[in-house]
């Protein structure tokens, strides 16, 4: 059996082995159903009250999925992993296995896609009950959920190889690089607000085309055909993402090896 033959079967055992992981921790997994469930209902709130947003209320639960649920579960909890495999020498043992570099990442990616599915039926289905509504194509609605949690972890892979060696060094480049892009990504609020120029420069943000995709289709009801251009963006940046992440996860076994 070759490497690749090995592949599903290794990627499924290490998306198991991270949720149960997860399950350990469950004040994690409370945190990340508490606080997006907090943000939809203050933006909720927000929204309701104003009768000039009112007509972007059917948009809040996307943004509030991609800007805090998938941003803290998918890249925080990428960062957390790298770093408690790091501080735990669990690497090290992975040099030792017969593991493709690959399985690891595509098993996170899994992984974290169960908690991503989880966290959208939470958000999703309180908004419904504080009165948004899902307009458009659940496929699509799919769609962009798995390409930004791919692209998250992608970014957690790179940031946790760079610059997270100690659990002190997880807010950092959530901070630093973060909060930049929701802010320029239309998390919090929308882009006609942002200066002409600053709307250019957002254009290169990733987040800006998860968010425009998904609240596209659950709160505008577009297609694909009206939204084709943030998903080929998010297409591209997922491969790219992919690419990155497994060249960030050989980097740091070649570290281990040499520690």
């Amino acid at each position: 059996m070759t490497p690749l033959d090995r592949l599903p079967g290794q990627s499924l055992a290490i998306a198991r082995r991270v949720l149960l992981e997860y399950w350990r921790q469950r004040r994690v997994l409370v945190f990340w159903g508490v606080f997006p469930a907090l943000m939809l209902l203050l933006f909720g709130l927000i929204y309701r009250e104003n009768a000039a947003l009112r007509g972007g209320f059917d948009s809040t639960p996307a943004g509030i999925l991609i800007g805090a649920a998938l941003f803290f579960s998918c890249l925080g909890g990428t960062l957390a992993l790298l770093v408690a495999e790091k501080e735990r020498r669990t690497l090290r043992r992975l040099l030792v296995s017969p593991l493709h570099p690959a399985a690891y990442f595509i098993g996170v990616v899994l992984a974290l896609s169960v908690v991503a599915a989880l966290q959208a039926a939470l958000v999703f289905g309180l908004g419904r009950a504080i009165g948004a509504q899902y307009r458009g194509s659940i496929g699509l609605g799919v769609l962009a959920v798995a390409l930004s949690v791919v692209g998250y972890v992608g970014l957690g892979f790179v940031f946790g190889a760079r610059f997270a060696r100690r659990a002190e060094d997880i807010n950092g480049p959530l901070t630093g690089f973060g909060v930049p892009l929701l802010v320029l990504g239309g998390t919090f609020f929308p882009l006609e607000l942002l200066p002409d120029v600053l709307r250019k420069v957002a254009w290169f943000n990733p987040i800006l085309h998860m968010n425009e995709a998904l609240k596209g289709v659950s709160g505008r009801g577009q297609g694909f055909v009206e939204l084709a251009g943030h998903f080929q963006f998010l297409l591209v940046f997922a491969a790219v993402a992919l690419a990155a992440g497994i060249a960030s996860y050989r980097r740091l076994l070649v570290e281990e090896r040499r520690a």
